[in-house]
């Protein structure tokens, strides 16, 4: 039986995720993880994330888990999921000087910002054409490359975003698919074991929980 760790550092709606995995793939065995024994033990590992990234990354520090992550990214089937993605890389831009992410594959994060956008609601009610910040609800990927991961996944397929920041990878190669929101943006990455992804698949319907199922049956 495969063993999925959900790892628990305080910052996501866990439980959430847990139902729509075990939905996807009911052979397996989902437990959200605060401990690194269990995270160690399991076959592949779900990096969740919500909220601001300096919390994010410092609650991952003060759990005791941000070396047992590293080191487990490092060698089994790692997803990553909104700000989890976005933790994979260097720093981001959130934060007053800047927040120092994990650093495992090269790249920042970025805050839409320019004059396409508005940072409330109150800014974009003033002008239609403004594009509100943070950019919520459904929105196509792109698929950049094909991929096991998007089996049985049409291109273009709606998923749903929360988010005012995205990732910028070094590397255009690592980007499995994209998103129009004033830019392209990076909303699927992968490297190796590693996979993440911008938008909430267990808010994302059927087509969030195939992407599941395919994580879960991804050899890397």
């Amino acid at each position: 039986m495969t063993k999925i760790a959900i790892i628990d550092y305080g910052m996501s709606n866990l439980h959430s995720v847990a139902r729509a995995l075990q939905y996807a793939a009911p052979e397996a065995s989902i437990k959200i993880c605060n401990k690194s024994k269990d995270i160690s033990e399991a076959d592949r590992i779900i990096l969740p994330g919500q909220g601001a990234m300096s919390d994010s990354m410092m609650n991952l520090e003060k759990s005791g888990l941000l070396e047992i992550v590293k080191e487990t990214i490092n060698n089994k089937p790692v997803m990553g999921i909104c700000v989890g993605q976005q933790m994979l890389f260097e720093s981001s831009e959130e934060g007053s000087s800047n927040t120092t992410c994990l650093s495992l594959l090269k790249g920042h994060v970025y805050l839409f910002k320019g004059k396409i956008f508005a940072q409330n609601d109150i800014c974009a009610k003033s002008n239609n054409d403004l594009l509100k910040v943070p950019h919520i609800g459904w929105n196509k990927v792109r698929q950049s490359q094909n991929h096991y991961l998007w089996t049985d996944i049409p291109n273009n397929t709606h998923f749903y975003f929360v988010h005012s920041y995205y990732v910028k990878p070094v590397d255009s190669k690592l980007i499995l698919g994209e998103t129009d929101y004033g830019i392209s943006f990076a909303s699927a990455i992968v490297s190796n074991n590693i996979f993440a992804v911008q938008f909430h698949p267990e808010k994302s319907s059927k087509n969030g929980l195939i992407l599941y199922r395919n994580f879960v049956n991804w050899k890397p």
